[in-house]
């Protein structure tokens, strides 16, 4: 199975000021979406293999796109999200966002421990998503809990189309100062601290 990307959105969030508070180190954020048909829908398929197979020139495609609106930044939190039309399940926009799908993801960014947060939805076109984000290489950095509200154009996705989304950042959120660990004193290679 060969899925198609049929359309490809970039967006760029890049911020420098949070309650009136200048920042040397602005926090970019960036958010690839790629529209994809879905082939299962509008019936009940058991075996997602295929699709999951076929996700991995998906992540890869996206991930390079999401890397490059970056404009160079280094990258330290990710998410990644789904919405599936009506004609679809859940399950499908899961199926395309396993660790298949990731790891491209994770070689792009330089390699990353944490699990990457993720959300799916069914909904129509035009919908609402927040994908959260996390530290890529350690869960437990709080500063880097955040995440992106997208709004999808009137149009995706259609009830037999996917929307999957990457988004990635390059700091954790401005003025967060709630404790937890820092993300300069990450010491082990497990994930989590």
């Amino acid at each position: 199975m060969k899925i198609d990307i049929q359309r490809l959105l970039t967006m760029i969030d890049h911020k420098t000021v949070e309650a009136g508070r200048s920042h040397d180190q602005p926090l970019r954020k960036v958010a690839v979406i790629a529209l994809v048909k879905n082939p299962y829908a509008r019936r009940y398929v058991e075996d997602l293999s295929e699709m999951i197979a076929a996700s991995e020139a998906l992540g890869a495609a996206m991930s390079e796109a999401a890397v490059a609106a970056m404009g160079g930044l280094p990258v330290e939190s990710y998410g990644k999200g789904g919405v599936v039309g009506m004609g679809g399940e859940v399950e499908h926009a899961n199926a395309m966002l396993t660790t298949t799908f990731a790891e491209p993801l994770r070689a792009a960014v330089g390699g990353a421990l944490a699990w990457i947060p993720s959300f799916t939805k069914r909904a129509p076109a035009g919908a609402l998503i927040d994908v959260p984000l996390a530290h890529k290489d350690a869960l437990y950095v709080r500063s880097h809990y955040d995440g992106m509200t997208l709004r999808l154009p009137d149009e995706m996705p259609d009830a037999d189309e996917v929307a999957l989304i990457i988004c990635l950042a390059n700091r954790g959120r401005l003025n967060a100062r709630v404790g937890g660990l820092a993300s300069d004193a990450i010491r082990a290679k497990d994930g989590l601290r």
